[in-house]
């Protein structure tokens, strides 16, 4: 069940920082109340998530996969495009968040 909670966790975060954009620097009411609230959800399945899973793992999961999606997120949505540097960046967040996952905890 910890990571269900970690997963809807990512998903109301990659929900809420995609609708950032979109609030326009929260000047646009729906978005930013969407936004909030993702992140209102996304803050509490995270908690629920660490009573049982390493914190450090699940950190690194949390942000290494939000991190990959809005950046695909955002080249599909706003045609935002990443360096060939921060591709490598990304591609090393994706191999720690595996190592770290077959790393296991203590």
């Amino acid at each position: 069940m910890p990571y269900v909670f970690l997963a809807l966790a990512i998903c109301a975060e990659i929900t809420a920082t995609t609708l950032l954009k979109s609030s326009e620097g929260y000047t646009r009411l729906l978005p930013t109340a969407f936004s909030l609230l993702a992140y209102l959800i996304c803050h509490c399945s995270f908690s629920r998530a660490v009573t049982k899973l390493n914190l450090g793992i699940a950190y690194a999961i949390w942000c290494g996969v939000g991190i990959l999606v809005t950046a695909a997120i955002s080249r599909v949505l706003f045609g935002e495009r990443v360096s060939p540097a921060g591709n490598v960046g990304m591609a090393l967040i994706l191999v720690g968040c595996i190592v770290m996952n077959l790393s296991g905890s203590r």
